[in-house]
């Protein structure tokens, strides 16, 4: 059960990596959270507190455009299914 959600995730972060509308230092985050979060040398409860600090780091960046903003906040709502 926890697969499927980290997989969606995971989808959604290559959403953001893959919008070309999005600053390259926010894609480049996204695909840090997706690595970090895939990294099953830590726990999970760890790798998800882990992945939501750095993605409200990211929603708070002053330069992405709302619908990535968005984004972002629908990853958050789905880690937080996880924890």
């Amino acid at each position: 059960m926890p697969d499927d959600r980290i997989a969606q995730v995971c989808d959604g972060l290559d959403m953001l990596h893959e919008d070309n509308s999005i600053p390259r230092n926010i894609r480049r985050g996204a695909e840090e959270v997706k690595v970090s979060l895939l990294n099953e040398s830590d726990p999970l409860d760890v790798r998800v507190a882990t992945a939501t600090s750095r993605l409200d780091e990211l929603a708070n960046d002053p330069n992405i455009p709302l619908h990535g903003r968005t984004l972002i906040w629908n990853i958050m709502s789905r880690l937080e299914e996880l924890a």
